[in-house]
């Protein structure tokens, strides 16, 4: 097995503190640690924030490897190290002693008039106009038109990113072991002229949810992916399934999910 660690940082003066010495702690215990990312690396250990885990699993195109935050930012709801517990967390690492969480992925297909894409989340893929009005949205389910939604957008979640924007609208916390995807409205309207549905919908992560944005709005469409806001011309239609794709995370915490739950948000 390799014994390279792959240290990634942001611009940080204290995250850059602390990659420094994380780097001579592994070097102590016999590894290789160096800055960036190889492919070749055992582990890729991300400092900052659930920012700079975001970046790095997007930069590095959500790879294969073990991946584990240190916080040194503010909630740090993926980042579950602390810099003042650096030995202890390598000395735990090199004696096995964690779990290997499996974060499910949101999987998207986007189709316009000329091309399709692939795009893969973490936490969040969102539909929403370009500018600062309501769109018209139709939704399927399994090819199932379910309603013709109405609002500021429309989100998509894991259950691995339901504590994130999900949250924070009005969806549902699941936990992580659920297969599943989750649509959360954002801000729909209600009134004579249009009626949606108010409350998010859970599926079978094997289910597809497609969602159709009115023509007229087909130049206009913004996609944010984990907050990267992604303008699609012509956009078509956007197919959403979990399709098996996890990232590996590691896990140091005697904690339950509950308990990290609480002392995150309450």
């Amino acid at each position: 097995m390799s014994k390279m660690i792959s240290i990634v940082s942001n611009a940080n003066i204290q995250s850059k503190q602390t990659g420094k010495q994380l780097k001579e702690i592994f070097e102590s215990y016999g590894y290789q640690a160096d800055f960036g990312y190889y492919k070749e690396a055992e582990l890729v250990v991300c400092i900052g924030g659930d920012g700079a885990f975001l970046k790095a699993l997007h930069k590095y195109n959500f790879p294969c490897q073990n991946f584990v935050g240190i916080n040194t930012g503010h909630l740090g709801f993926f980042q579950e190290i602390h810099p003042d517990g650096l030995e202890d967390f390598v000395k735990r690492y090199a004696d096995g002693k964690y779990t290997v969480d499996k974060l499910q992925l949101v999987s998207a297909e986007v189709y316009t008039n000329k091309r399709s894409f692939s795009i893969n989340a973490l936490n969040e893929v969102v539909l929403k106009a370009n500018h600062s009005k309501i769109i018209h949205i139709d939704v399927f389910i399994n090819r199932n038109h379910v309603q013709k939604f109405s609002g500021d957008g429309i989100l998509i979640c894991s259950a691995s990113g339901s504590t994130a924007y999900n949250f924070s609208g009005g969806g549902s916390i699941l936990h992580p072991d659920l297969d599943s995807l989750q649509m959360t409205p954002l801000c729909p309207v209600n009134s004579v002229a249009y009626r949606s549905l108010p409350t998010s919908i859970i599926v079978p992560g094997d289910f597809t949810i497609s969602l159709v944005p009115e023509k007229r709005y087909a130049n206009s469409n913004l996609v944010l992916v984990d907050g990267r806001e992604i303008f699609v011309k012509d956009l078509h239609r956007i197919n959403f399934r979990s399709q098996g794709k996890y990232v590996s995370h590691l896990s140091f915490s005697r904690k339950s999910y509950w308990d990290n739950i609480k002392s995150k948000f309450l």
